[in-house]
């Protein structure tokens, strides 16, 4: 078990014990980022109704062919409101964005190709209005299902819902829809020396971040965070507060600290006597003290406690495990090819380094630098970089100019 594995091998292992959550069904104003588990099909046509696409006039297309010509106004058409009237040869109705197409009308003018230059909805309507430019039939007309056909299938199941996405839904009136449940994290910290954000420091203490920093980590892959706060470096401490995550039904344990080979580093100990452990220590940096396994059937993944290798192990492991639990197809974040601009040395294990990436207005790649020191303390090299950029096993030596790939945290920088 002492056996140190490779990164793929581990999230191999590691994901193959997560499958997709059942479904719920959720009002659309809470579905922002969920997946959905069934297919949408349009209840109805969109546009329900042919409308007009300008503010302007609806006209017979053969009465402006040629123009400039001048044509009776009989009357005015707003949104939300269905024209009683009909467009016959020689005539013409005011009408709004939006607003029905009267009977009759083939065609509508845009109010910049008419002396109407004043004109605005709710206003006197014009006695007649002169036509300056002509249009062919059916111009500036939104036909009925120009967008979506009854029946066609508008977004399929698997699919994260965007905020366009939701505004089609509610486009077409469905305000239930059947999404993925959202997976449940336990996050638990350990460590005698670890007192909570607001406390003042005794000698020898530090302030628990890993648990902050792990429960937005849940949350902005879509998870539920229970954080279950500090467990001390004891057996019972720890098992305690596992056994409280397994009562509250989580889907995932997260820990951080104590899986490494100190005397009070217990949660490996606990995992190998009350549960399962499947492995333990991966060779990446940082990173490389990781426990995988279940405690009472429930799956945990023990994170090293170095707030920089928690932080990279959970985007390495926990991450796709969460997005999968949640039904995602694509388990990995955006991976460019980037040119690096710094040399690095790594000591052979497969090295996720912390980086700043931008294109190169010159050549138009991508270009990688350091973002700063890369000890697995260093929080604030973490917070500069907005990649990892992937050095493989092996590599000691990688040098400047090299291409690597790298997994993007946030948006490309512009230049460098």
């Amino acid at each position: 078990m002492d056996q140190i594995i490779s990164v793929t091998v581990a999230r191999e292992r590691i994901l193959e014990r997560f499958d997709c959550l059942p479904s719920e069904k959720v009002h659309i104003t809470e579905a922002l980022g969920r997946v959905l588990a069934s297919d949408i099909l349009a209840p109805h046509d969109l546009p329900l109704f042919p409308n007009s696409a300008m503010d302007g006039y609806a006209v017979n297309a053969s009465d402006v062919s040629d123009t400039p010509t001048t044509l009776k106004v009989i009357g005015d058409i707003r949104a939300g409101q269905q024209p009683a009237l009909t467009v016959t040869s020689g005539t013409a109705a005011r009408i709004m964005t939006g607003a029905p197409i009267p009977r009759g009308a083939d065609a509508v003018v845009p109010v910049e190709l008419t002396d109407d230059k004043l004109s605005v909805s709710g206003s006197t309507v014009p006695s007649q209005v002169s036509i300056d430019g002509s249009v062919h039939l059916g111009a500036y007309i939104r036909r009925k299902g120009d967008d979506i056909r009854a029946g066609e299938r508008v977004l399929v199941s698997g699919r994260k819902l965007t905020p366009v996405a939701i505004g089609v839904l509610a486009a077409l009136g469905i305000s239930l829809v059947n999404v993925a449940c959202k997976p449940k994290v336990a996050i638990l910290a350990t460590g005698d020396e670890l007192v909570d954000i607001d406390s003042i420091l005794g000698p020898g203490q530090i302030r628990n971040s890993n648990s902050y920093s792990l429960i937005s980590l849940v949350r902005d892959a879509g998870g539920e965070a229970l954080n279950l706060k500090v467990a001390q470096d004891t057996v019972e401490s720890v098992q305690s507060k596992l056994k409280l995550a397994v009562e509250h039904g989580v889907d995932l344990i997260l820990t951080s600290a104590g899986v490494s080979v100190g005397a009070k580093d217990v949660v490996r100990m606990v995992i190998d006597q009350a549960g399962e452990l499947v492995f333990w220590k991966v060779n990446m940096s940082p990173g490389k003290p990781l426990v995988f396994g279940q405690y009472d059937d429930t799956p945990l993944l023990g994170l090293p406690g170095n707030p920089v290798s928690s932080i990279i192990a959970f985007e390495v492991f926990a991450r796709p495990s969460i997005l999968k639990l949640a039904g995602h197809a694509n388990l990995q974040r955006t991976t460019l090819p980037v040119r690096l601009l710094d040399s690095v040395e790594t000591d052979g294990r497969e090295t996720y380094f912390r980086a700043v990436v931008a294109r190169d207005p010159n050549s138009d790649e991508f270009v990688a630098r350091s973002a700063g020191g890369q000890g697995s303390h260093m929080m604030q090299t973490l917070v500069q970089a907005n990649a990892l950029v992937i050095i493989p096993a092996g590599r000691e030596h990688v040098h400047s100019g090299e291409v690597l790939y790298a997994w993007m945290l946030s948006q490309v920088y512009g230049v460098l």
